[in-house]
C-alpha cells in the first residue's frame, strides 16, 4: 500500500495526522490544481496554491478528515475543487460583484477573453444531470476535467480498465456537450 492508503487506514483525530496527510498529498494536490487552473479564463487572481489550500480546508472543515481509501480522497479533492470553482463563477456574476461585466485592459483591446464564468456553471449544471443517471461516468469527468488526471489514473481510481474510462469519458463528454448546447 502507498503511504497515503497506509496513513488513511491508520489516521488518528489529532491534527498532526491531518498534517502528515496533507504533507504526503501536498504535490499531488498542487499539480492537479495547477493543471485546472491553467484551463481558466486569462486573469484569475486564484492561484493554484490557494486553490489548494482553500480545498483542504473544506475537507478538513474544522476536524481531521475521514477517508476509506486513496482514491475516496481524491475524488473528494476533486470534488472540493470543482465546488471552489463554481462558488467562485457565481459569486462573480452576482449584479453586486458586476453581473458578468468583463475588465477591460485598454492595451489589448482587440483581444476577447471568453467568459469561462458561464462555461463552468453550465457544466456543473449538466454534470449533477449526468451523475443522476451515470454516477460512474460523472465521477470520472470530475476526475478529468476538474482534477486533471489521465484517463489511466482515473481508470485506477475507479477500479475500472482503462478501455472502460475511455468509453465512458467519449460517451459522458458527448452526452454533456448535448445537455449543455440544448440548454
Amino acid at each position: 500500500m502507498s503511504d497515503v492508503t497506509q496513513l488513511l487506514a491508520f489516521i488518528g483525530d489529532d491534527a498532526k495526522s491531518a498534517e502528515q496527510l496533507l504533507s504526503l498529498v501536498y504535490d499531488e494536490l498542487r499539480r492537479l490544481a495547477t493543471y485546472r487552473m491553467s484551463r481558466e479564463a486569462p486573469g484569475q487572481t486564484l492561484q493554484p496554491t490557494a486553490l489548494v489550500h482553500e480545498a483542504w480546508l473544506r475537507l478538513a472543515d474544522g476536524k481531521v478528515p475521514r477517508f476509506e481509501n486513496r482514491a475516496h480522497f481524491f475524488s473528494a479533492a476533486a470534488e472540493a475543487m470543482r465546488r471552489i470553482l463554481i462558488d467562485r463563477a457565481r459569486r462573480k456574476l452576482t449584479r453586486r460583484h458586476g453581473s458578468g461585466l468583463e475588465r477591460v485592459d485598454i492595451d489589448g483591446y482587440d483581444l476577447a477573453a471568453p467568459d469561462e464564468d458561464d462555461q463552468v456553471l453550465a457544466m456543473h449544471e449538466a454534470l449533477d444531470k449526468l451523475a443522476r443517471r451515470y454516477p460512474v461516468q460523472a465521477e470520472l469527468v470530475k476526475l478529468r476535467y476538474f482534477g486533471g488526471l489521465t484517463n489511466e489514473e482515473a481508470a485506477q481510481l475507479l477500479g475500472i480498465s482503462v478501455a472502460t474510462a475511455k468509453n465512458y469519458w467519449t460517451f459522458a463528454r458527448a452526452w454533456l456537450f448535448q445537455e449543455i448546447k440544448g440548454s
